[in-house]
């Protein structure tokens, strides 16, 4: 059978770069691109890939999210992070938004292969790398952040998290949602209290330790 690839990272000579290679591979097919998360999103539903290479750092929506609406919306679609990110904390958010896979850019186009054929069998796949990073303390942290911390915000408070850390406006917040600056800032006060965060700095520090975001966005 034949692998149908949907490769979304925001550099454009990545996307470049592995469709060159995943189209020589004889099982698998690139049927598109996308160089943000919510073009990723509507492509994964309109096309139906087998899977979705996902970059975890994306302007818009990031890889996280875009995870988390395609494992909501197109759930057939296995996704394999490719990212730079070895935090643990961002490898759990992309792990528990759905990706089965996690490897590092920089690694052999042999091991992104591998996970992408783990990926479309339904099967889990972390780089060496990654899995010694989470190994240690990945179930224990996770069975103690369950239903604890930024676990208890909502899909749109995450979001709107991330964004405020990554030193978006209000406004500009509400024009990504399609909603009133009111409604974003109903959900920044809910954030705070929710976190115990009362001020911006805060709110920033607290989405870069939990993994929301990164320092150098």
């Amino acid at each position: 059978m034949t692998i149908r690839v949907l490769l979304a990272d925001d550099h454009i000579v990545v996307r470049q770069g592995l469709r060159a290679l995943l189209a020589a591979e004889p099982d698998m097919e690139v049927v598109a691109e996308a160089g943000d998360g919510m073009t990723a999103t509507r492509l994964a539903q309109e096309l139906a890939p087998d899977v979705v290479v996902m970059d975890a750092a994306m302007p818009g929506m990031n890889g996280v999210a875009a995870t988390r609406e395609i494992a909501a919306k197109a759930p057939a679609a296995k996704i394999v992070a490719l990212t730079m990110h070895t935090d643990r904390r961002f490898v759990r958010e992309m792990l528990r938004a759905g990706a089965c896979g996690y490897v590092q850019k920089g690694c052999s186009f042999e091991e992104v292969a591998r996970a992408v054929r783990m990926a479309a069998l339904g099967r889990p796949y972390l780089s060496a790398f990654v899995a010694g990073v989470v190994a240690k303390d990945y179930g224990s942290r996770l069975r103690k952040e369950n239903g604890t911390g930024h676990f208890d915000l909502t899909p749109r408070e995450r979001e709107v998290l991330r964004l405020l850390a990554e030193g978006k406006s209000p406004k500009e917040i509400a024009v990504t949602f399609g909603v009133n600056v009111k409604t974003v800032s109903s959900h920044r006060r809910s954030i705070m209290i929710k976190l115990g965060i009362t001020t911006m700095a805060g709110l920033i520090k607290y989405a870069i330790r939990e993994g929301l975001t990164s320092p150098e966005t």
